[in-house]
């Protein structure tokens, strides 16, 4: 069945997973970014996430409610978390130094395969695009997906609000 799925897949779809994969990896080293380019991925994902309820489940308003639902409270909740270590940006070149982290790999792939699994789930099963309990659970867990890198997005932005009013104001 696996062969199946996999032969059944469009050839896009992995040439999609290389490149959010690749991606990913990048995000592993350290760099120095501008917020643009820092929150340009976050956005970008979270369209994505966003396209995807409203693709598999648009005739369902509840799951673009759980879907914001699940977005505000992974961002609420991730923004509680996120360490007190300040991230060096330089306010002169508008740059952050970022340290590599998994984190943006875990949440591309997770995007990623979570759109796979409904989609095929919806190929194989299309009673599921209409059903409250599916869509709600995925809605929920695309909108904690985004959710988390919208907060990483926001103390980027934080940080940089901050130390361009402490530039402006000296």
């Amino acid at each position: 069945m696996l062969m199946h799925i996999l032969s059944a897949t469009p050839k896009w779809v992995f040439v999609l997973f290389a490149a959010l994969l690749w991606l990913g990896v990048q995000q592993m080293l350290p760099r120095r970014v501008g917020l643009n380019r820092a929150t340009l991925l976050p956005l970008a994902m979270t369209g994505l996430s966003l396209y995807s309820v409203a693709s598999a489940f648009g005739d369902q308003p509840l799951a673009l409610l759980a879907w914001l639902a699940g977005t505000a409270l992974a961002m609420v909740v991730t923004l509680q978390l996120q360490s007190n270590t300040e991230i060096p940006y330089d306010a002169t070149n508008r740059r952050f130094h970022l340290p590599g982290s998994t984190v943006p790999l875990a949440l591309l792939m997770g995007i990623f395969f979570t759109k796979y699994a409904v989609g095929i789930s919806i190929g194989m099963q299309p009673i599921l695009a209409h059903n409250t309990d599916f869509a709600l659970t995925a809605s929920t867990l695309y909108g904690a997906f985004s959710g988390i890198f919208l907060a990483r997005a926001a103390r980027l932005s934080r940080i940089a609000l901050r130390q361009n009013g402490a530039l402006q104001t000296a």
